[in-house]
């Protein structure tokens, strides 16, 4: 049922983004610099293209320099899970080598608080 919504929507999306394309077709002239200061410099770099298009690749130009942000926002978060993770492992490690009985000795206090079995 999950499966069907999640085909349902994608193509809702998609028929929007065909919707929008197929009204927006119109030729925009996009330019580098405005005219009077292109003329200025002596470069003035400019494309033709279908007015969707620019719509689209300016929602996925935010769409990609906000996922960029969020993956650097989110960095020190990362590193704080790793090192913790890098503590746990090291904590684990030490607990079994505690554990680990020691060979021809034989602790009655550590027996009783680890099993709560008798020392023999």
């Amino acid at each position: 049922m999950i499966r069907f919504i999640r085909f349902a929507f994608w193509g809702l999306v998609a028929l929007c983004l065909v919707v929008v394309a197929l009204a927006n077709r119109g030729p925009v002239t996009l330019r580098l610099l405005p005219e009077g200061m292109g003329g200025f410099l002596g470069f003035s770099w400019s494309v033709t293209l279908p007015l969707f298009l620019v719509i689209l690749g300016g929602v996925a130009a935010g769409l990609l320099i906000g996922f960029v942000w969020e993956w650097l926002r989110e960095h020190k978060h990362r590193a704080e899970a790793a090192r913790q993770r890098r503590e746990a492992r090291k904590l684990e490690r030490e607990v079994t080598r505690l554990k680990t009985p020691a060979t021809g000795r034989s602790d009655d206090v550590l027996a009783l608080l680890e099993d709560g079995s008798t020392p023999r």
